[in-house]
């Protein structure tokens, strides 16, 4: 069996790997100075961010396939939103994604859409063999007041999860809807990456 290495803290990819029933280990990267704008957008900056999370785990261990993963959300405004710094920052966020799209521009009414992308690196740290892969799921919001924000932040913490916002715990209670991978919102699109893995030759299923 191949070893893989998980090069996140993340506490939510950290389940969302065990999903897979392989053995793994995880090793944050170090302080990296993650790319925050792409001409290219965003497929290319969360690509990005992954590579360089694998391949700085991939350059400290001898063997191992490296699993790196990164994640932004987009608001419908077309803002980049990543992890807030703060609870004001946090709720401003928040409020943002729930904002009410222009008018005509999308024919879900009272819903507000925006994007989830991740991106996902793999790592052979003995052969150099790479492979990058990206995922995006639109989700849809309800909008909620200030209070009722204050009181989701009170219950989750948003300061390490890009957008601010849950969707596998309070964070249900206010999105009805998304389109594309669930498990990409959490944190890490398993698919994706039982797709991916099997270019190392490693078959989850």
């Amino acid at each position: 069996m191949r070893k893989i290495i998980l090069a996140s803290a993340s506490p939510q990819r950290r389940k969302l790997m065990a999903v897979l029933g392989l053995p793994f280990t995880i090793r944050a990267p170090s302080t990296l100075k993650e790319i925050t704008r792409s001409n290219a957008g965003c497929a290319a900056l969360v690509k990005a961010n992954a590579f360089l999370k694998a391949k700085d785990i991939a350059s400290r261990v001898t063997s191992g396939l490296v699993v790196g993963v990164d994640t932004v959300v987009c608001s419908a405004r077309g803002r980049l939103i990543f992890k807030p710094k703060d609870l004001k920052a946090a709720k401003a966020d928040l409020k943002e994604l729930m904002a009410r799209p222009r008018k005509g521009a999308w024919p879900q009414r009272g819903f507000t859409p925006h994007w989830v992308h991740s991106g996902v690196a793999i790592v052979d740290a003995a052969t150099g063999k790479t492979a990058v892969g990206h995922e995006k799921t639109r989700v849809f919001m309800d909008r909620l007041s200030g209070k009722a924000i204050d009181r989701y932040h009170r219950l989750v913490s948003p300061l390490d999860k890009a957008g601010g916002f849950d969707i596998e715990g309070k964070g249900a209670l206010f999105i009805p809807r998304i389109e594309g991978c669930y498990f990409n919102v959490v944190g890490l699109p398993l698919a994706r990456l039982r797709k991916m893995l099997e270019k190392f030759g490693v078959h989850v299923l």
